[in-house]
């Protein structure tokens, strides 16, 4: 249903099903890449001679799966079936079309879905059915080999089978036959660009350079201005690139250097609360170009540069060209100019840490004083969907995305760009527990959006049905059994934990959309909200947290306190200082009498 969605929305164009393989993974590679760029999706299916496609790509050091679209269903030619099949749902799913509606089903795979076969080598008796039952379904058939053309309109849009044409021609063949009309930008950078990319994942064996992911400082922001303080076109950076590393002494590959990124855009429409909302797009914009991958945001953001990348000449000036440039054909009607910074020294990096910290301070403020029950509509986020197909956010006054990077103000500026985008209105609807904070209205939506995988969201609960996660979350909380309360770390702590396991171990445990009662992926905001764990007693149940969170939010964390009229709770937390163990935790809050203690058993 994920995929049908993307028909529809236009995300995905069409796809290509592919019969047999070309002659060399060279030819493979180039034409499957062909075919990402322009986005499609490419289900293979069968070999030539023993030449399996999708182990060519894969000897290749190619990506396969749903997340970069290219799809192996099958050795034999009998799992084209499946690849028709696709395009059955979607027409049912969302055409409207009824089982057994043949010719229903028949004209909107026509009209709407733009799918085509591609042959390679040698056409068999069975490759001829399986083509001559895509054509039923407006699918044309494009081959490099010799074989007789059917080239009258009739049932396809225009030529039904189109036979020898050479391999650099074949795609765009393929989707001028079809009738397909594909807009790409090309961006002049030494890497493939498109969406198809963006489920790529860089592994530790392919790794050349890292960025932030608590191995380094890393931030990103993007700052309006006037129009007469931004150069528009403006691309620069200071510090080491990425092809001067192996200059600077450093131990690696891996490599590993401290990043900042400053985007500053001006224009007549640009308003402030707009800031992290275009801010929030490098995920995506970032993650589109080939052999790079971004997770995160603000300052727990992750960048990780690929060998290959590295050696097509991938620079992080690339990175400002991409941002520049889709920032200015995406968000046109309100960056008028634009211009990129990114900062590889660590002095130049803490600076702007600290200025990111005090715009994201700024923009968490704006929320202060609204409540939950003061709004009747919250907003979804299913931006980490790329990652983590069944997670859906919902963002409320009280409770800011787990990125710490979207409150609720920000969902509903974001809906007003881009209404058909990630950030939808969910109207609550009926209360259905006021401790767990489940309503009718929300637990509809989440199970729409997340595909039927998750039918109920606790937004106050990390025990009963808590909120999924993605794998952006600034911090964990977990529950220690033991001691009946529940410790936070957060992702810059690369210690061990009292749950016998680091950071990186829970995330792997609570994130890819996945529903894990005691363990809940949040926001540093969201600790010192009067909402934070509420069916479990809120923040008197927090009995450890590292000691750099606690001075972090110390500020935030004392006036909660306060009102919860136990102003030395602060103390009375345990850190790395005094407790790393569940067994040590236990002792510290049973030596400092922290309010735990009072409370009922959580199981």
């Amino acid at each position: 249903r994920k995929r049908g969605v993307e028909f529809v929305d236009g995300t995905a164009p069409g796809f290509a099903a592919i019969l047999g393989a070309p002659p060399d993974k060279e030819t493979a590679v180039r034409i499957a890449q062909e075919l990402q760029e322009k986005n499609l999706y490419v289900f293979m299916h069968h070999h030539t001679d023993g030449r399996y496609m999708p182990l060519m790509l894969k000897e290749a050091g190619v990506q396969l799966g749903w997340p970069t679209r290219l799809i192996p269903f099958g050795p034999d030619y009998t799992s084209v079936v499946f690849a028709i099949g696709f395009a059955c749902r979607v027409a049912m799913a969302f055409g409207g079309i009824k089982p057994g509606d043949y010719m229903g089903n028949l004209l909107y795979n026509k009209d709407r879905t733009f799918a085509f076969a591609i042959t390679f080598g040698p056409i068999s008796e069975e490759w001829y059915a399986n083509g001559a039952g895509a054509i039923n379904w407006g699918f044309p058939v494009i081959s490099d080999w010799d074989e007789p053309e059917i080239r009258p309109y009739g049932i396809c849009m225009y030529e039904h089978v189109v036979s020898k044409v050479p391999h650099e021609e074949i795609v765009d063949r393929a989707i001028e036959v079809r009738g397909l009309k594909v807009t790409t930008v090309k961006l002049d950078i030494p890497v493939a660009y498109a969406p198809a990319f963006e489920g790529e994942r860089v592994r530790k064996d392919d790794l050349y350079l890292e960025c932030g992911g608590g191995r380094t400082l890393a931030v990103e922001l993007l700052l309006s201005k006037s129009l007469e303080e931004v150069e528009d076109g403006k691309i620069e950076v200071i510090g080491p690139e990425i092809n001067e590393v192996e200059k600077l002494g450093l131990q690696g590959p891996p490599y590993r250097l401290p990043f900042a990124v400053v985007v500053e855009v001006a224009g007549a429409n640009m308003q402030e609360d707009f800031e992290p909302i275009l801010e929030r797009q490098f995920h995506h914009l970032i993650n589109y170009a080939q052999g790079i991958m971004h997770v995160g945001q603000r300052n727990i953001m992750w960048l990780r540069i690929s060998k290959q990348a590295a050696e097509k000449g991938f620079l992080f000036k690339h990175i400002g060209r991409i941002l520049y440039a889709k920032m200015r054909q995406e968000f046109g009607a309100i960056v008028d100019k634009c211009q990129v910074t990114i900062y590889t020294e660590e002095d130049k990096v803490k600076e702007i840490l600290e200025i990111a910290k005090e715009v994201y301070a700024k923009r968490d403020a704006r929320i202060a004083g609204m409540t939950d029950e003061s709004v009747d509509i919250y907003y979804s986020c299913t931006l980490c969907q790329s990652f983590a197909p069944t997670h859906v956010c919902v963002i409320t006054p009280e409770r800011i995305g787990m990125c710490g990077a979207y409150n609720w103000l920000d969902g509903k500026a974001c809906y007003e760009l881009n209404p058909t985008g990630p950030n939808q209105p969910i109207e609550k609807g009926e209360l259905l527990d006021e401790r767990l904070g489940q309503f009718s209205g929300i637990n509809e939506f989440v199970k729409k959006a997340s595909r039927g995988k998750v039918e109920r969201v606790s937004l106050y609960s990390i025990l009963v049905d808590p909120m999924t996660a993605c794998g952006c979350f600034e911090c964990i909380a977990a529950v220690l059994p033991s001691v009946n309360g529940v410790m936070i770390v957060n992702r810059d702590y690369m210690g061990m934990t009292p749950t016998g396991m680091k950071f990186s171990t829970m995330a792997g445990m609570v994130g890819g959309g996945q529903v894990t009662p005691g363990f809940m992926g949040v926001s540093k905001h969201y600790i010192t909200s009067r909402k934070f764990l509420l069916a479990e007693g809120g923040l008197k149940r927090v009995v450890w947290m590292p000691k750099m969170l606690k001075e972090e939010l110390k500020e935030r964390l004392q006036k909660r306190a306060e009102e919860l009229g136990i102003p030395d709770l602060i103390d009375k937390i345990a850190d790395e200082t005094v407790a790393n163990t569940e067994q040590e935790v236990k002792e510290w809050i049973e030596k400092v009498k922290h309010p735990v203690l009072e409370l009922e058993p959580l199981m």
